[in-house]
């Protein structure tokens, strides 16, 4: 063999290698040089995300990585989709899949079930449910809560959806909205609906005990409901007793019914409300911390505001309330008890602070932005009279916005290591019916004030932390699979933003206005927000709890 023919072979050979260290690794997206948080809490790092369908497929410094799509993340924070750990969206997203209020925050997992679910449903409570449909009207073809998941996956939704079965929708199926302990009966039919619901997927218990007819149950009740719960590792989550004077004494009940039924439990939005009870705060976080270190696993979510948003019905007396809606309005219509619920009223928040966000009745909405002292002196009555008459001309409880927390407190529950966030709200579109009314503006910005006006603002928390509670907390508590990280093999839900500039821009007068700062979102691979705007992807899907059987 002549030195000129091996001379060749090695040139031929050192080209073909050259070629094949060449050759670039092709993926669906590659996020490029992005700070990525990766949900943990721990400090962030430059890098690539590369993404294949709907998973995660590659981090770290992916040179030899290619693209069909890619986006340059220079000075952009990457990090995995946000968990809204208590949503209103469920109606919303049956007149708008979008999600849109919340997308442009960077949510990609709603949670719903805040004491009551969309299932089961009894005949009688599709028909009660259809009758009380506001703006937004919609048919109902789903039965189970698991049915109703599906139905939003099939037509068609931008974010993830998952949800727990409300203690309110079993005791209405099972026993109607009466006051009293259910039948061994009615309690077997309760616990069946419960393992229904675990099985097709939900994430386990929630109650609302200051509503009717979820506050009908006992504590006993819950933890017989709540252990079969437990048999599914599934976690309790719950609207607490009482926020304002009885706040520990309801947070010892939770801690009770989590003790006994031997499951993790979540305090819905925790706080202390009401002026006279912010003293309160620091106790019941010390009961919370003891009963964590005395091996329970208790936790927490919140949401970014000092006001709080329900019905101006909740300070009417308890007994007014304890036949649900209709039976109050007839106790108005009797002017004994009418009489008797004015002079009970109990306003914790006084009426210059409660503002007036939502109606039924078209003819009162001219009323929306004002606060009940003005209406009061409008009309020239007296508050507790006007808001009696309130409730009675709009046949409903009113959507209410209670100026009612210490903005101190809001900053020492957020650096509560086991505090995830919450937005207590629907994720709305600026158009269309959802301007019919107000809202809390929690409902387009709680995600984006935490990164935006705590984070970088006032710097109560450090970034990585605020991503943890956002992220990786929820889904461990939640235990999701795949989900809450960026991990390879993870589903590739995916935010972009940018840290220096993330903002809430909802207000208390003008809340219909999305949050800007956030440029891309994915959702299980999906494009759903591109460069700051929505591109019409549904790429969401039904995310099941851990005592799911398909």
């Amino acid at each position: 063999m002549s030195k000129q023919y091996i001379l060749v072979l090695t040139l031929l050979l050192a080209l073909v290698a050259a070629c094949k260290n060449q050759e670039k690794t092709s993926y669906d997206i590659v996020i490029r040089n992005g700070q990525i948080l990766d949900g943990s809490g721990k400090s962030a790092f430059i890098g690539d995300i590369a993404i294949n369908a709907d998973t995660i497929a590659a981090i770290g410094k992916l040179d030899k990585a290619q693209g069909k799509q890619e986006i340059y993340a220079t000075n952009l924070a990457v990090a995995p989709g946000f968990i809204n750990m208590l949503s209103w969206a469920n109606v919303a997203l049956l007149e708008d899949g979008r999600s849109q209020g919340d997308i442009r925050q960077g949510v990609t997992l709603e949670v719903l079930g805040e004491g009551s679910s969309m299932g089961p449903l009894s005949e009688e409570m599709k028909k009660d449910m259809k009758e009380g449909q506001g703006d937004i009207q919609y048919d109902i073809p789903w039965t189970s809560l698991g049915e109703y998941l599906n139905y939003l996956e099939e037509k068609g939704i931008s974010t993830n959806v998952a949800s727990f079965v409300g203690n309110a929708t079993l005791r209405e199926y099972a026993i109607g909205i009466e006051k009293r302990p259910p039948s061994p009966e009615e309690m077997e039919t309760m616990k069946k609906l419960l393992r229904q619901g675990m099985e097709e997927g939900a994430m386990g218990l929630s109650t609302s005990l200051i509503y009717v007819p979820s506050g009908h149950a006992q504590t006993d009740e819950i933890i017989e409901l709540a252990k079969v719960v437990s048999e599914y590792n599934g976690m309790y989550i719950s609207h607490i007793r009482d926020e304002e004077g009885g706040l520990l004494e309801a947070i010892d009940e939770l801690i009770t019914i989590s003790k006994e039924a031997n499951l993790p439990a979540e305090i819905y939005h925790f706080k202390a409300s009401g002026n006279a009870n912010w003293h309160l705060l620091d106790s019941a976080i010390t009961m919370v911390n003891n009963a964590r270190e005395n091996g329970l696993d208790i936790t927490t979510d919140m949401y970014m505001y000092n006001a709080s948003s329900t019905g101006l019905n909740v300070v009417l007396p308890a007994w007014a309330k304890e036949g649900g809606h209709s039976s109050t309005i007839a106790l108005m219509e009797n002017p004994a008890t009418r009489k008797k619920m004015m002079d009970e009223i109990d306003f914790h928040v006084p009426p210059e602070n409660i503002l007036l966000v939502g109606f039924r009745n078209k003819e009162l909405r001219h009323l929306i932005g004002k606060t009940l002292a003005e209406v009061a002196e409008e009309r020239q009555k007296s508050a507790n009279e006007t808001l009696v008459d309130l409730i009675y001309e709009d046949d409903s409880r009113i959507q209410v916005v209670y100026f009612s927390m210490s903005e101190e407190n809001v900053k020492k529950k957020l650096k509560l290591p086991y505090m995830s966030i919450c937005s207590d709200a629907g994720s709305y579109t600026t158009a269309g019916v959802f301007l019919e009314q107000s809202t809390h503006p929690r409902a387009y910005g709680s995600f984006a004030r935490l990164l935006g006006h705590f984070v970088r603002e006032g710097q109560v928390i450090p970034l990585e932390e605020a991503i943890y509670k956002l992220t990786t907390l929820p889904a461990t508590n939640l235990k999701l699979k795949k989900r809450g990280a960026i991990k390879e093999g993870y589903f590739a839900d995916v935010v972009v933003f940018d840290p220096n500039t993330i903002k809430a821009n909802a207000t208390f007068e003008e809340p219909h206005q999305y949050a800007t700062g956030m440029k891309h979102v994915f959702v299980n691979g999906g494009h759903v927000l591109k460069d700051g705007e929505h591109t019409g992807t549904f790429s969401g899907k039904f995310v099941k709890g851990p005592g799911a059987t398909n």
